[in-house]
């Protein structure tokens, strides 16, 4: 799931790791006006950060959805329906204080009886469905490519090639971790003090050239960042690598023998179990966020806000390992989503290699004929789509869409600006539909706690929050239809800003299909014109 590709690296342990009523109109203010408005500077006060993506770019200077205006503005007092929004990830902690209300319940399954009540070939699904068994870690989908036999091809070649580079690169990270690491344990014992300051390194006396290079990098890294924040973000990037090590890319396991199914054989579906969770409940973090986002509790003074949360339940499927997803797993998942009754699906998932993407395509198609709306990442590589296969999406090499039901999402920062599109997002003028905020954003993450996570992960659920709205609040509109009106109604941007990994200056209408960023408010208004005609 190279999608969920972390982002948690503070820039100092990066230089370490370096150096070793009223008739509404759209679009309150002219675009030609928008672009010369003043730009954001300086530091974002905390309360409008963790809330940064339902603010507006007009009256916050902020690059918002414009979320707590259409609250304010339009869905005061109007009837809404219940939508079920599926979110196929990693699997998601449904006991969430500020996600419990929201979690869907199965009416036709009677809950922990043993029995397949509803006869859809799973048994005791109350709140969804885990494809993943005990499982939790998995290889690299060209890993798995590799522990077949070399049939010549070029994808052969290719996953050969970026397994051998990415090995390098995990070792290398391996040394440097474990640099950091050992070189913190030394300092901590030679001042005899855990958890020490910058003060305290700074007094640290010794003529040992081993010890002096650990005060030195330590002495960088703490004055850049927090004792408390350096804690955290070195466990997390140790897990990173060791995780690559272990499990992505490591052709000795197989961590489907957990599963105990076939994963070449679509047909063999009577595998995994209804704990949604995961055997694990760290491993649902980056689900119960995702969730989060779209669902958690509005105004209720615990961490954020969810785009739709009176208007959703959250459907739990556990198909996002830790590591690269099946083909098997999502098609069957998004099938499963669909025939119980989901009217959007979040996939905040990707890789770059698929053997199967043939049954992801016919699951998507077959979404499409139940008016189901998809919604993927765009993917967190810095790369133009237009240039690169992403999986899964709707369209690949070029070819028209398949479908007319699939959204793509980049993501953008809080910074209006130059820097306005995230440095880590995928982009594309044909391959991605439009962007929304997925920086910084704030939300549920397991046992009743919540997290600043960053990822295009984060920006596609913003849209599929949204698009729950408009399907609450305007339930005669198809799937097709709010696709539409998403891209439509968005804010369109003259901005010249940086993306790619060479940091390319574009305009913004040039590097995804609509040119724009989502705006709730504007969907809204569009879906009500268009509902009424």
């Amino acid at each position: 799931m190279n999608v969920l590709k972390p982002y948690y690296l503070c820039a100092a342990l990066a230089l370490a790791l370096v150096s070793c009523g009223t008739t509404q109109t759209m679009v309150s203010t002219p675009v030609e006006n928008i672009d010369k408005m003043p730009v954001k500077v300086g530091k974002i006060a905390e309360k409008d950060l963790k809330r940064w993506s339902h603010l507006d770019l007009v009256k916050d200077t902020i690059p918002g959805m414009s979320v707590d205006k259409a609250y304010a503005e339009l869905l005061k007092g109007k009837k809404s329906t219940k939508v079920i929004v599926a979110v196929v990830d990693s699997g998601i902690d449904i006991d969430h204080e500020d996600l419990k209300p929201a979690i869907w319940s199965n009416p036709k399954e009677i809950a922990a009886n043993g029995k397949d009540d509803d006869n859809n070939g799973y048994i005791d699904d109350i709140h969804g469905w885990n494809f993943l068994g005990n499982s939790d870690n998995e290889n690299m989908e060209y890993v798995r490519i590799l522990k077949k036999v070399d049939d010549g091809s070029e994808t052969y070649r290719r996953a050969k090639a970026d397994y051998e580079k990415d090995l390098q690169e995990a070792n290398q990270g391996k040394m440097q971790v474990d640099f950091i690491m050992t070189g913190d344990k030394t300092v901590a014992e030679k001042l005899n003090k855990k958890n020490y300051t910058l003060d305290d390194v700074k007094k640290l006396e010794t003529t040992d050239p081993t010890l002096l290079q650990y005060k030195g990098m330590m002495m960088q890294i703490l004055a850049e960042t927090s004792r408390e924040e350096f804690d955290k973000e070195i466990i997390e990037f140790k897990d990173h690598i060791y995780d690559q090590l272990n499990y992505h890319l490591n052709l000795q396991f197989d961590g489907r023998k957990a599963v105990g199914d076939n994963p070449e054989n679509l047909s063999d579906t009577k595998y995994g179990n209804n704990n949604v969770i995961g055997p694990e409940k760290k491993g649902a973090k980056h689900g119960t966020h995702v969730a989060g986002i779209i669902a958690q509790t509005r105004g209720n003074n615990k961490g954020g806000d969810g785009v739709a949360s009176n208007n959703v339940k959250i459907m739990a499927v556990r198909a996002v390992p830790n590591g690269d997803e099946y083909d098997k797993d999502i098609a069957l998942g998004i099938r499963y989503a669909v025939d119980n009754g989901a009217k959007v699906i979040n996939g905040s998932f990707g890789k770059y290699y698929s053997t199967h993407r043939d049954w992801v395509h016919d699951a998507i198609k077959y979404a499409a004929s139940k008016d189901v709306l998809v919604i993927f990442a765009a993917g967190n590589e810095s790369y133009d789509l237009d240039t690169i296969n992403k999986y899964p999406t709707d369209s690949y090499d070029g070819q028209p869409e398949i479908s007319n039901n699939v959204l793509i999402i980049g993501a953008i920062t809080p910074n209006y600006g130059s820097d306005m599109v995230a440095d880590f997002s995928n982009y594309g003028k044909t391959s991605v539909d439009i962007f929304a905020p997925g920086e910084k954003i704030y939300a549920t993450t397991p046992s009743n706690t919540y997290s600043y996570l960053q990822g295009t992960s984060m920006a596609s659920p913003n849209v599929a929050g949204v698009a729950a709205l408009i399907r609450s609040y305007y339930p005669s509109l198809t799937a097709a239809q709010v696709k539409q009106i998403i891209m439509d109604s968005g804010s369109a941007l003259t901005q010249k800003i940086v993306v790619g990994e060479t940091k390319e200056v574009k305009s913004f209408s040039e590097v995804s299909k609509s040119g724009k960023i989502v705006n709730a408010f504007n969907a809204l208004l569009m879906a009500e014109k268009m509902a009424k005609k």
